[in-house]
């Protein structure tokens, strides 16, 4: 057991620590930081944050028009509840006492319920189960009208009931006492539920946060500071907050929780003072409690039931919807060269893409060596964590493209560990269609083309793509790039993938790719290259799998974006790009081919 002074000491380091790394996320993105501020002195939020988020943000506020004149800047009335509803939100709201084992205090912390019965933290503030059966839960630590301070309520916890923690995304999960020693009931106070869905507060909005400051009665900071920046898992505002305000819950202007505060950022200069603060996602936080949820008892996963919801099981029976799953034999591949680099011509070489060195660590290896998947006219790169191709690569020959009969099975590839494949499960009784990462008709060309039309029904060569997106939009993009292939025999090279974020959701264990991709290269009249990048999101697609709703959006953006959001460089494809010299990073919708830049 560590001794008390030990215990101040690790949590010192700790907090050094997430302090460190808040720091180096600020200074790295302090270019992008500074340009977005220039955007948001002429253009409001809604202009200036991604266009997945804008729409999320959009669909949340349906029908709000006064909140959304105070985003775009009109208006800033509030109807008078806005603070009854603060009030409410509030009684959420506790200190968190944190003592050792003989009942000294160690400090102070902020929590809030998120459940009637589970309260979240920092990890920082609670690390472990012997930490929460120490310390206390103290709600109404306020003070009145009169300026005196109410009478406290004391819970204790019960982390036998429900301990869940993380120290990268510094959070804890706690159950507490239905009844205090003094007969208090937890249920007088109200509880903060987690909205899974992102987009909750753009970059330039107003935020609120309800804390107990320095250990001090609870205070509130009310619309002061906008959202600076945000990250896959975190973000940054400039939020007054104090020592002990760790764990508090910050507000959007609809009084949603957004995130979960654990951090000052530090002045470089004078690390005594803060240019920022930071705060955990909650959209981050919820998707981990899904994910670890079958690794809590069963009576812990009733109370995480409370707070997220579960995917329903499915039945292990045949679907109705489910096709034959087979593999072929080894010799099927034998011979098999993949994609041609110089398919465009001997002097247009087009190599496969390289992984920045983050992304190197995750490339799913071949049994036999190598991590390159070749198949008839295209070829695959996997990755090990998602399960998921990094990305395609195909040669189309336009001019003798041929019709074969679609394939009525899919196969998993003998040449790769079953592990690193997501197979039929995924698809089961869901919106998810198999879509086809390389288009089954692209590499249909040729002697070899019933080859490649097999080859083409891999799980390797599959995503999950929800059934709008996969027989619309990108299916008339897809059209256009065959059909316009014009020169050196009808030729084209086409690279596809999906983009791979940390706050995917995860479905049947598997995370969720929201955006595809897609660059088009080929060769003009005038012999010179084009590589054309698209960029296609189903964000409101797939916020529910059950019931989804939302419209999506088809972008042509720089090849140098795709570069970025993947971790893949194309070598010198960007210098072909059309539109490489455009500065904005969301490129310009495409709603026909009047709208592509060649």
């Amino acid at each position: 057991m560590l001794r008390y002074e030990e215990l101040q000491k690790w949590n010192k380091e700790l907090l050094d620590r997430q302090q460190q790394q808040a720091l180096n996320r600020y200074m790295d993105r302090t270019e992008q930081r500074e340009y977005t501020e220039q955007e948001l002195k002429t253009r409001n939020p809604l202009e200036v944050d991604s266009p997945d988020r804008v729409a999320s943000r959009e669909s949340m506020l349906q029908g709000n028009n006064l909140a959304m004149e105070r985003i775009i800047g009109r208006n800033d009335l509030f109807p008078i509840a806005y603070f009854q509803v603060g009030l409410q939100a509030a009684k959420s709201v506790c200190r968190i006492e944190v003592r050792d084992s003989i009942g000294r205090v160690k400090g102070h912390g902020t929590g809030f319920l998120i459940s009637p019965s589970v309260l979240i933290t920092n990890h920082h503030v609670l690390g472990d189960e012997e930490a929460a059966n120490d310390s206390v839960a103290q709600f109404n630590y306020e003070k009145d009208l009169d300026g005196r301070e109410r009478e406290i309520k004391n819970f204790r916890f019960e982390p036998e009931q429900l301990f869940m923690t993380d120290k990268e995304l510094d959070f804890t999960l706690v159950a507490v006492e239905g009844r205090s020693a003094e007969g208090d009931k937890l249920t007088e106070n109200s509880y903060l539920p987690l909205e899974q869905r992102t987009g909750k507060g753009l970059v330039g909005e107003r935020v609120s946060i309800i804390q107990h400051p320095s250990g001090s009665p609870k205070a509130v900071t009310i619309r002061e500071n906008k959202i600076q920046d945000v990250f896959d898992d975190f973000i940054h505002y400039s939020t007054d907050t104090m020592p002990g305000s760790s764990g508090s819950p910050v507000f959007n202007d609809e009084w949603q929780v957004i995130s979960l505060h654990h951090a000052g950022v530090p002045d470089p200069n004078d690390p005594s003072t803060f240019i920022a603060n930071e705060g955990i996602r909650i959209s981050s936080i919820v998707e981990y409690i899904k994910n670890h949820r079958s690794q809590v008892s069963d009576q812990a996963q009733k109370l995480v039931d409370d707070i997220v919801g579960v995917e329903q099981s499915h039945d292990d029976h045949k679907a109705e919807d489910e096709v034959p799953v087979e593999e072929l034999s080894l010799e099927w591949y034998e011979g098999t060269q993949g994609y041609n680099s110089t398919f465009l011509g001997d002097d247009y070489e087009i190599p496969h893409p390289t992984f920045c060195e983050e992304k190197q660590k995750d490339i799913a290896p071949l049994k036999d060596g190598g991590h390159i998947l070749n198949y008839t006219h295209f070829s695959i790169v996997m990755s090990k964590s998602r399960r998921l191709a990094f990305y395609s690569v195909v040669n189309i020959d336009g001019k003798n493209l041929r019709s074969v009969e679609r394939a009525d099975k899919w196969y998993l590839d003998p040449r790769i560990n079953k592990a690193y494949q997501a197979g039929q499960d995924l698809y089961y009784d869901n919106p998810l269609d198999r879509g086809h990462i390389v288009r089954r008709i692209d590499p249909v060309w040729g002697k070899d083309a019933e080859a490649a039309n097999e080859d083409t029904f891999h799980f390797t060569n599959c995503a999950p793509q929800h059934k709008d997106l996969n027989q619309q939009t990108w299916l008339d993009l897809e059209n256009y790039i065959v059909e316009n292939a014009r020169n050196h025999d009808m030729k084209a090279t086409v690279f596809t993938g999906p983009v791979f974020r940390s706050d995917d959701r995860i479905y049947r264990s598997v995370q969720i790719p929201v955006e595809f991709w897609k660059i088009a290269v080929m060769v003009k009249e005038d012999g010179n290259l084009s590589a054309t990048a698209y960029l296609q999101s189903q964000k409101n697609l797939v916020e529910n799998l059950e019931f989804a709703y939302g419209d999506y959006k088809t972008y042509q953006v720089p090849v140098q974006q795709i570069e970025a959001l993947t971790g893949l460089t194309f070598g010198n494809l960007r210098n072909h790009d059309p539109i490489r010299g455009l500065e904005s990073t969301i490129g310009h919708i495409i709603e026909g081919e009047d709208d592509i830049t060649v």
